[in-house]
């Protein structure tokens, strides 16, 4: 998506605006883990579990998007948030990336 300015007038200058910087603030990140040759879905589904306390039937249905889709969104939340999760995920040798939410 292409960043957007305004220019607005404040007395005798000219301020440029980055509409996109406030907006961008209040999105969500969101992490993602996306499907690998090597991991089980047995052992993806009890990863799931284990970082994230998941139920065994939301932990599957996570687990079936990751094999069926390519990638499932496993949590949201603030950068630090997200990142922590991303770690943990590596720490077990999942597939995990995180990005803003659009």
């Amino acid at each position: 998506m292409p960043q957007v300015t305004t220019p607005t007038r404040q007395g005798d200058t000219d301020t440029i605006v980055d509409e996109d910087t406030t907006t961008s603030l209040d999105r969500p990140w969101i992490v993602l883990v996306w499907n690998d040759p090597i991991n089980l879905m047995s052992y993806v589904t009890l990863v799931l579990q284990k970082v994230f306390g998941y139920s065994l039937e939301k932990a599957t249905a996570l687990m079936l998007d990751v094999h069926h889709k390519g990638r499932a969104v496993v949590s949201s939340g603030t950068r630090e948030k997200a990142e922590i999760d991303v770690f943990r995920l590596h720490e077990h040798g999942l597939w995990a990336t995180m990005q803003q939410d659009d």
